[in-house]
C-alpha cells in the first residue's frame, strides 16, 4: 500500500519546474550523504543568489520537513533522526558525484566530496579524435579517419561508428568498417585525423539495427564460484537471487564484459585464486559471441580446448 504522505510528495514534485526539482535532489543528496547542508552549498552550486537558496530549502522543509533541522550554533542543517530521501539516488551517480565532484564548467577543479581512491585510467580517447566521432555518433555520419591495427599497421578506414563503449581498460568505438564489410571495434588511441563525410550518406546495412552482435542480447548466470572458500560472501557482494546473479550483454561485449569481471568461464571451472569469486553456470550462453575468446576459460564447443585466441585489432 503506497504511503500516503510520499504519494503527496510526489505529486508536488512533479508540479515543479525542473531545474527546481534539481536544486531539491541536490538539497537532498548534501542531506543523505554529507550530512550537512549550508545555504552557500545551493548558491556556489547553481548560482542562485542567498535569497534563491533561502526558498529553496524553506520548499524543501515545505515537502519533507522531518529531512533537516538547523544546528543554530553553526547555522548548518542536519538531516533529522526521521530523514528518508525525496529522491531516489542511483547508486552509480551517487559514487561518481562523491569521488568527482559535481564540477561542470570550464573552470572548475573537480574534487571529490569525501576522501576517496580508484584507480587511474591508463588510457583515454584525445578529445579531438573523440569530438568527430561523437558528432558522427549523433549525426548519423561517416568519418574517413586513420587507423593503426597489429595486423595491418596504419590504413585508411571508412566507418560508421554506431557507439561508444568502455571495458575499463580502455573506450572503443562500435562501428560499420566499410573496407572490411562488417562491423567491428576501433579503439580511439589508434585513431587518427578523423573528418565526418557529410557528402557520404549511410547505407541501411551499415546502421545498428543491423548490427547481430550489437542487437543480441545475452542472458548470463553468474554464481558463487564452486572452488570459493566463502560462497555466502559471494552472495553477499552481488544482488543475487537463489545463489544467482544473471546480468543481460550485448553479444558484441560480452567477452570484454566477463574479463573485466574476472568472472570463470570454463565448463570445469578450473581457474583458481580468490580474484575469480564468479562462475558462468552455462558457458554455452556465450555461444556466437564474437569475442567470446575474451572471456577468461571460454571453449568453443566447436574447436575444443584449443580453440583460438582472438588477437587485438
Amino acid at each position: 500500500m503506497t504511503d500516503p504522505d510520499a504519494s503527496q510528495r510526489q505529486h508536488l514534485l512533479e508540479r515543479l519546474p525542473r531545474v527546481q526539482r534539481e536544486r531539491l535532489s541536490h538539497i537532498d543528496f548534501k542531506l543523505y550523504f554529507l550530512g550537512e547542508l549550508r545555504r552557500a552549498d545551493v548558491v556556489e552550486r547553481f548560482e542562485t543568489g542567498p535569497a534563491g537558496a533561502t526558498r529553496d530549502i524553506a520548499l524543501y522543509r515545505t515537502v519533507a520537513p522531518e529531512n533537516l533541522e538547523l544546528d543554530n550554533a553553526t547555522k548548518v542543517y542536519r538531516p533529522g533522526p526521521n530523514f528518508s530521501p525525496l529522491f531516489e539516488h542511483a547508486p552509480h551517480r551517487v559514487l561518481t558525484a562523491l569521488s568527482q565532484g559535481f564540477g561542470e564548467g570550464i573552470d572548475d577543479q573537480l574534487q571529490p566530496l569525501v576522501r576517496c581512491e580508484f584507480p587511474s585510467a591508463l588510457s583515454l580517447p584525445d578529445v579531438a579524435v573523440l569530438a568527430p566521432i561523437t558528432r558522427a555518433i549523433h549525426r548519423g555520419k561517416a568519418v574517413r579517419l586513420g587507423y593503426t591495427s597489429i595486423d595491418s599497421g596504419r590504413t585508411e578506414r571508412e566507418i560508421v561508428p554506431l557507439a561508444l563503449v568502455d571495458i575499463g581498460i580502455r573506450w572503443h568505438v562500435r562501428a560499420f568498417d566499410r573496407k572490411r564489410q562488417e562491423f567491428r571495434d576501433f579503439v580511439f588511441t589508434r585513431m587518427d585525423g578523423p573528418q565526418i563525410l557529410e557528402d557520404s550518406p549511410v547505407q541501411r546495412e551499415e546502421t545498428a539495427e543491423h548490427d547481430v552482435q550489437w542487437s543480441r542480447i545475452i542472458e548470463l548466470d553468474l554464481v558463487p564460484h564452486p572452488s570459493h572458500p566463502r560462497p555466502e560472501v559471494v552472495q553477499m557482494d552481488y544482488p543475487m537471487t537463489d545463489g544467482v546473479l544473471r546480468v543481460k550483454v550485448r553479444a558484441a561485449n560480452a567477452g570484454y564484459m566477463l574479463r573485466r569481471w574476472t568472472v570463470d568461464c570454463s565448463p570445469d571451472h578450473h581457474f583458481k585464486g580468490l580474484e575469480y569469486a564468479l562462475w558462468l553456470r552455462d558457458p554455452l550462453a556465450l555461444y556466437g559471441a564474437s569475442n567470446a575468446q575474451l572471456a577468461p576459460g571460454y571453449q568453443d564447443p566447436k574447436q575444443g580446448p584449443q580453440s583460438r585466441t582472438i588477437k587485438a585489432m
